[in-house]
């Protein structure tokens, strides 16, 4: 018996062994080979029969895999070059598939070096089932006629006059395998049905500019409008019964050109409507015209048509040269020599010369007056509504807007639906009305403090007229703002707290909230906002009922008739489960259809399980209350899809150390098969052992929950060193897989579980005015707790954090010296000095960013100082024991540059142990892959050498002098 015993162990440690032998930890050099699947890079064909997906890598060759659903031996796999995205198409009949295959990497890296021309592409077309490929050389976008499935359209690259926007159109008659070709095509578009191609030609000198109409059965081409001006901005309906497009000319009077509007319907015999704003002297004001910035529609019952005007601006004049007059010149000379001889101060000839080339120094700054350059600046005023970095920002924005306007057809009339007045129009589903907002009156306020403010109105889409709905409204949160029935009659609003119905044809408001036993604010916002509201799930197509979350449930109210509103999902609030948000199966569903069952995502808060629940339809109308689980797991259960045209579902699953996978089956969701191979490498590297939630409760007494990743080959009993991450709440990524790569920050948590590491992310709620203070509050417990489970080093405990996480690792350090080393990009340091700060990526200023998001303080500093001082690093920097390595690039538009200066400066004043990297021309986080993979491989170069005792490079001890900086980033580039 102990022979047997003993044999077993040998047997099981050969195979520990084995296994240990055959994975490695992963190092950043295998990320640059790594392949995946990007997130949608998979596809199911609308018969469900087939499934197609694609696996690239950041320096590799990626492929598409395509296979029979039902018969696993008939995959195969097609070379797609290396590219940031899979690009392929299967036809709406099912019948055939088409892929882009790019250059490969290392043709790139050649032609990079030798700086060669744009290398060119190829499109695949596949009949399935068959063996059957015909490739398309130097193409580019491609589709298919929607539809009708009967020909394949080709975007060629356009060589040659960059003048001429209108390039080579392939069109791939599928059934007789012939191409024709389209020459100059600017713009195209198929209809739903794919039978009709609307395109635009841009020739040279105008030649054939025009509007054509192709029907592809008899591949027959109408005229339908030509001139010498652009065509552009072609817009389908949705049934694709009509379309509207764009007819834009030159005028030498203003910088941009007029517009006109053509409306086309009745395809068998195509009737075209042309608006020519320019013509129309007494209906439109010819102080605008028609823009291209806005695509113009057709109403549904295609009476009207829609479209933008925007102010036209004159061309500047040039400023003719005037013609000297030698005449002119004498007398003006003669003059100047009579003041001279005047002037009683000139005693000599030394005298006179001295007046005489003044004057002519006076004459020649006079005749340059007219020629002077004029200043760059900008001036920047107190009462600007907007920062001039913001109006920079928004600059070609502005100009290039367009109000809504509408022509009636059948009346001939044109209708101004918005001017300045009214900044924002929307127009409601059956274009009966419309929903106009405008901040104008608190954008200042606005953009100091946070808070949300604007006027609301409706506007008669028949008649033009507009009525006020609200003023000064109030938005807290994204929830609160009104929403469309699916019949364009009401919206939904929130105010105060509760949710409104306003009927816009009876003017009546009813609150719809008021007498249920919850609440639908978000309770958990921890803003400075005041009842900010969870955002409903939407309206029911027959606009008969709203769903609501209550952040737990589901709730379904009606909207008239003698019922009441009924909590749908029943045990979400007592169980601590979210019933998160509905799965929308049909791409162009207009509402949620209740005669249909809905699947919902489903989230455990205490658990982290995930899965997916089913809400039936009631007899009566409605949905039935009770919600059925059909997935319930210790994982990241998501991305639910249907087949368009069978009952074939997918959804995919991940664990943090099993790759995201897309599984097969029914509308019960049972027996899930696996059909793809997503991360093919993946048995080649040692992932983490698996994780474990922690319990805790902060120093405020909220209980919080953090993630806990176990090192790769973890031993139960062994200590390791851990690396603490966080950013407000994320432990709800405990089941969420970590694809290796080279982030912007230079974290990633599978990295450092795969080389050793423990990965701690811990929960962070904030209290108002202390957002610095929350993080102590809350990561110190965590790591009490975490270190109860006997997995972490507590003497090898390393924290880092980007960006609101930078802020909170530099504050950390200066309230506690329990960490080892500490790794902070981009940090906000001096809560004070950053408040008077701007946002460069957006222009706008800090101050609205503190006082109503992220930074959680009440007022400005001057009224709130010792809660700002109290919350700024620099202030407490002294406390400093903790070794830091600081990111901060030079064009950081977030979080300015100055405040890692100032951090670095402060602390090498106090001859603290800070390093810190500055990535030149780098935003917020990095961009470049050189600069990704560096500032990766120095962080946890940081890490080891403080937590693990390993021997620190030269750049970490001595520096790298300026001089020696290009020999050091050689040595180091892989």
């Amino acid at each position: 018996m102990k022979k047997l015993v003993l044999l077993v162990w040998l047997i099981c440690l050969t195979v520990t062994f084995a296994q240990a032998q055959e994975t490695k930890p992963m190092t950043w050099k295998d990320v640059a080979a790594w392949k995946y699947m990007p997130g949608s890079a998979f596809k199911l064909s609308p018969d469900g029969q087939w499934i197609a997906y694609g696996i690239i890598g950041l320096e590799a060759d990626g492929e598409l895999i395509l296979q029979k659903v039902a018969d696993p031996d008939s995959k195969k796999s097609f070379p797609i070059g290396n590219t940031n995205f899979p690009n392929f198409e299967f036809s709406d009949n099912s019948q055939w598939l088409a892929f882009k295959e790019s250059p490969k990497f290392s043709e790139k890296q050649a032609n990079e070096k030798a700086k060669g021309k744009p290398l060119k592409e190829k499109v695949h077309l596949i009949k399935l089932g068959t063996d059957d490929k015909k490739t398309f050389e130097n193409a580019g976008g491609f589709s298919f006629n929607a539809e009708a499935s009967t020909h394949l359209i080709i975007n060629l690259p356009k060589e040659g006059n960059a003048d001429i926007k209108g390039s080579d159109l392939l069109i791939h008659h599928l059934t007789s395998g012939k191409s024709q070709n389209l020459g100059n095509v600017r713009e195209h578009s198929v209809n739903k049905a794919g039978t009709h191609l609307a395109y635009t030609v841009d020739a040279a000198n105008s030649q054939g500019n025009g509007l054509y109409l192709l029907t592809l059965a008899n591949n027959s081409t109408q005229v339908l409008d030509s001139d010498e001006a652009g065509y552009q901005s072609i817009n389908w309906t949705e049934k694709g019964d009509a379309f509207a497009a764009l007819k834009m000319k030159k005028d030498k009077k203003y910088k941009q050109e007029r517009g006109s509007v053509l409306g086309v319907k009745s395809l068998s015999s195509p009737q075209v409507t042309l608006y020519e704003a320019a013509k129309d002297s007494t209906g439109f004001d010819q102080k605008y015209t028609i823009s291209p910035n806005r695509k113009p529609e057709w109403s549904e019952d295609l009476t009207r048509l829609f479209y933008g005007i925007h102010p036209l601006v004159l061309a500047e004049k040039e400023t003719p040269k005037k013609e000297v007059n030698k005449d002119s010149l004498a007398a003006a000379d003669s003059e100047k020599l009579s003041l001279i001889l005047a002037d009683t101060t000139i005693k000599s000839i030394s005298d006179l010369q001295k007046a005489i080339a003044k004057a002519d120094t006076a004459k020649k700054a006079d005749s340059k007056k007219n020629d002077a350059k004029k200043p760059e600046m900008t001036i920047w005023h107190w009462n600007d509504s907007r920062l001039q970095s913001r109006q920079q920002v928004l600059e070609n924005m502005d100009k290039n807007y367009s109000f809504w306007a509408m022509y009636d057809v059948a009346a001939k009339k044109h209708i101004a639906l918005q001017d300045s007045s009214m900044k924002d129009l929307s127009i409601l589903p059956k274009q009966l009305y419309a929903l106009g907002s405008d901040n104008q009156s608190y954008e200042l306020q606005g953009n100091l403090d946070g808070q949300s403010y604007r006027d609301l109105y409706i506007v008669d889409l028949k008649s033009g007229v507009k009525t006020q709905l609200f003023e000064n409204f109030y938005q807290p949160s994204f929830g609160s703002y009104p929403r469309p029935s699916t019949d364009g009659t009401k919206l939904i609003y929130g105010k105060d707290g509760h949710f409104y119905i306003y009927d816009i044809v009876a003017k009546t408001h009813r609150n719809i909230t008021e007498n249920l036993p919850v609440t639908f604010v978000d309770v958990e916002d921890d803003h400075n906002v005041t009842d900010p509201l969870v955002s409903p799930l939407g309206w029911s197509s027959d606009s008969k009922y709203v769903l609501l979350r209550d952040d737990w449930d589901i709730w379904q109210i009606p909207m008239g008739g003698k019922e009441t509103a009924v909590n749908l999902t029943q045990n979400g609030r007592a169980e601590k489960i979210r019933y998160q948000y509905r799965f929308i199966l049909d791409r162009e569903e207009k509402g949620i259809d209740l005669s249909k069952t809905n699947y919902i995502r489903v989230y455990g808060e205490n658990t982290k399980k995930s899965g997916i629940a089913t809400l039936a339809p009631a007899k009566k109308g409605g949905l039935t209350p009770g919600a059925k689980t059909l997935l319930w797991e210790d994982a990241m259960i998501s991305g639910l899809g249907k087949a368009e045209k069978a009952e074939v579902f997918t959804y995919t699953k991940e664990k943090f150390n099993e790759p995201t996978q897309v599984y097969l089956t029914d509308a019960t969701l049972a027996n899930g098969k696996k059909v793809t191979e997503n991360a093919p490498d993946a048995g080649k590297f040692a992932w983490s052992s698996g994780v474990q939630l922690v319990d805790y409760v902060t120093a405020k007494g909220d209980s919080l929950q953090a993630a806990l990743f176990l090192p790769a080959n973890y031993v139960e009993g062994q200590k390791y060193p851990t690396v603490i991450y966080y950013y407000e709440k994320l432990s709800q990524t405990l089941h969420n897989f970590s694809n290796p790569g080279y982030s912007g920050t230079g974290w990633n948590p599978s990295l450092y579980t795969s080389n050793g590491y423990a990965v701690l992310i811990p929960d962070i709620v904030y209290k108002m005015d202390d957002p610095g203070m929350s993080a102590v509050w809350a990561v110190l417990p965590a790591v009490d707790a975490a270190i109860k489970t006997g997995v972490i080093d507590e003497a090898n405990m390393g924290i880092h954090g980007h960006s609101w996480g930078g802020y909170q690792t530099s504050f950390l350090i200066t309230q506690t010296d329990r960490f080892k080393a500490a790794a902070a990009g981009a940090p906000l340091t001096n809560m004070i000095s950053m408040y008077d700060l701007i946002y460069w990526n957006s222009g706008g200023g800090n101050m609205s960013i503190f006082e109503a998001s992220q930074g959680r303080f009440r007022g400005g500093p001057w009224e709130n100082w010792e809660a700002y001082e109290r919350n700024s690093p620099i202030y407490h920097v002294k406390n400093v024991k903790t070794p830091l390595l600081l990111l901060h690039n030079d064009k950081d538009g977030a979080v300015d540059f100055t405040q890692g200066v100032e951090y670095y400066n402060a602390l090498r004043r106090l001859k603290k142990p800070v390093i810190m990297v500055q990535y030149l021309g780098e935003n917020h986080g990095l961009g470049k892959t050189e600069n990704r993979k560096d500032y990766a491989v120095r962080m946890m170069e940081f890490f080891d050498h403080h937590l693990k005792g390993e021997a620190a490079p030269d750049w970490m001890t001595k520096g790298v002098p300026r001089i020696e900086l290009g020999e050091h980033l050689e040595e180091r580039a892989f």
